[in-house]
């Protein structure tokens, strides 16, 4: 007995003495984590910043410290934070002597890739270098590589120049086979979203207005490719119909896309020739982008980031791409107490989404502005419930390519009726009080009354849209009305129409609201903060690693799909804009 008891006591202690040590040196791995992330990434003399135009660029990844140590980062997915940063850092450290654009199978909007192609251009007013290479050049990688100096091709590489086109996706027939039907409510000619539920093709409508935005961004597009590669525009049209994607690669240098056939090798010659150096370090725009120098002002002008889905309530899935409105309430109203905060600038990237979100993020930006300047820049899209929140900010400022307006309101309410009782075998029966008691019952559709009541709803909804965007863009009711409908428009086309102020990037907003709050000095902070490292140990990191590998592999259809497999948890009133064409 006495042996058996010494030696639970033994294994009780070395239990003790292990738990210990791992706990010890779990607490050293995790100090030693926080330490590191307040520091910036050493870059040595001869270092060439390393712009990988493949995978996504999203608005901002926010990568911490113990999705790195879970190996859950991920080089397929890039902020473009970080991509105008270390533009930025390599235009004035002298450790860089340049910037070596890869081009590659890349998946971003018009609006984003002309953020780092403008950030190029002004990075080339410092006389470094800038070169392209790719072994194979999307249509987008190729329009931010024709800013270079030099743009490169592989041998047996290619060069996609194509046009712009868009295809949505029609999802009536399909819900029909397993008996569902959607009820739509909606107010707008050309409020289209609701069509791949309730038809098979696009209506005249929004084939007018298709046609109509994507002209405009392809003429903006070859006007700048033109400008930088000395091609005429009319020139670049005749090889996008001539399926250049598919040339023998000679004809690439001959038609002057490109300015030599070079493989790898070559490629690493011409990096040391333009270095002076042996010896030269790639990095990339993550690593360089921390070496950003403070200005140590006192003060700040906030940049707020709000894009993906507007959302009542986060969805759980991927929240890095979410707009979840009562937190951006909360935020804004955070930022309005801080006094160091001179003025904020609201980056939208959205295409909209509840229209109950849009609304209280838009009393939350009023709040705001009566004490703050208030300046909204526009991404990819400021559409519909994302123009909701732009629309009353002191001064918008959009990309030519941006798609804003949809101004318009719908209902989406599916009837799965057919699917319950028809092909299931489900019966409902019912007892009630009143005539409204079941509204919204499963196992039947809408009757005529409840059908009324609901369209009331949405047009109660997008009057107060219209007075939404009238108190804010000085227009009185039926100015508004002649230009919402639903419509989608460019950012060229929003600003002849009074619905945007200026043509500009987000630099350039920035720069506008420290001049409207009357700073000189200021540091730039962005929000919402990233979590901290403890706050980490509770959130899923998975969801949102695995959400960016589904976006990467749908690319086009990674947004139609989600809005499809969440759409029983969305409110019924939406303010969104129809999924747009991404420059390939």
């Amino acid at each position: 007995m006495r042996d058996f008891l010494k030696q639970v006591l033994a294994v009780i202690v070395g239990t003790l003495v292990v738990s210990a040590f791992s706990s010890v040196m779990m607490m050293m791995m995790f100090i030693s984590m926080i330490l590191a992330s307040d520091q910036t990434t050493p870059v040595a003399d001869g270092s060439v910043l390393h712009l990988k135009l493949s995978g996504t660029i999203s608005e901002r990844v926010q990568q911490d410290e113990l999705s790195t140590w879970m190996n859950m980062a991920t080089e397929e997915e890039q902020g473009l934070d970080d991509i105008l940063t270390a533009i930025r850092v390599a235009e004035t450290d002298d450790r860089v002597d340049g910037i070596y654009i890869e081009g590659g199978l890349l998946n971003a909007e018009v609006a984003t890739l002309k953020e780092i192609r403008d950030a190029l251009l002004k990075f080339k007013e410092s006389k470094k270098f800038v070169i392209a290479y790719g072994d194979n050049y999307t249509q987008g990688a190729y329009y931010v590589a024709s800013a270079a100096d030099k743009v490169y091709v592989n041998p047996s590489g290619m060069i996609d120049w194509h046009g712009v086109a868009s295809q949505p996706m029609f999802f009536k027939e399909l819900l029909e086979k397993v008996g569902v039907k959607m009820q739509v409510f909606r107010v707008g000619t050309y409020k289209s979203a609701v069509e791949p539920f309730t038809a098979t093709e696009m209506s005249e409508a929004n084939r007018e207005q298709v046609s109509s935005y994507i002209t405009d961004i392809w003429q903006g597009i070859c006007q700048e490719v033109s400008a930088s590669r000395k091609i005429a525009v009319d020139t670049l049209n005749q090889y996008a119909n001539d399926y250049a994607t598919l040339w023998e690669h000679n004809k690439y240098i001959e038609t002057h896309l490109a300015d030599s056939l070079f493989y790898i090798d070559q490629l690493r010659g011409e990096l040391r020739r333009m270095t002076g150096r042996d010896n030269f370090t790639l990095v990339t725009p993550a690593e360089l982008a921390t070496n950003e120098k403070p200005l140590n002002s006192k003060n700040e002008i906030a940049v707020y980031y709000a894009y993906g889905d507007i959302v009542d309530q986060s969805s759980g899935v991927g929240t890095q791409g979410e707009i979840v409105g009562n937190k951006v309430v909360n935020d804004l109203d955070q930022l309005a107490e801080d006094e160091d905060i001179k003025a904020v600038v609201l980056r939208i990237n959205s295409g909209g989404g509840s229209a109950y979100a849009s609304e209280q993020m838009w009393r939350a930006i009023q709040e705001l502005k009566k004490k703050k300047t208030v300046v909204v820049s526009m991404g990819d899209y400021a559409a519909s419930g994302g123009y909701y929140m732009a629309c009353g900010a002191d001064r918008i400022f959009a990309q030519p390519s941006t798609l804003t307006g949809s101004i318009g309101i719908f209902g989406l309410v599916p009837d799965a009726s057919g699917l319950l009782t028809d092909n299931l075998g489900l019966h409902f029966d019912v007892v009630k009080t009143n005539e409204a008691a079941d509204f919204g019952a499963m196992g039947r559709s809408f009757n005529a009354a409840e059908s009324a009541a609901m369209q009331q709803h949405v047009e109660r909804g997008y009057k107060l849209f219209l007075d939404r965007v009238g108190q804010g863009r000085n227009m009185n009711f039926a100015q508004v009305d002649s230009i919402a409908q639903g419509r989608v428009w460019t950012g060229n086309q929003a600003l002849k129409i009074g619905l945007v102020d200026e043509l500009g990037s987000l630099q350039d907003a920035i720069a506008y609201a420290a001049k409207k709050a009357n700073v000189a000095d200021y540091e730039v902070s962005n929000y919402p903060a990233p979590l901290g490292f403890f706050e980490t140990l509770t959130t899923s990191h998975q969801e949102d690693y695995l959400e960016g590998k589904m976006r990467s592999a749908l690319g086009d259809y990674y947004q139609p799909l989600r809005f499809v497999s969440t759409l029983g948890n969305r409110p019924s009133l939406q303010a969104r804009m129809p999924y747009a064409p991404c420059l390939r």
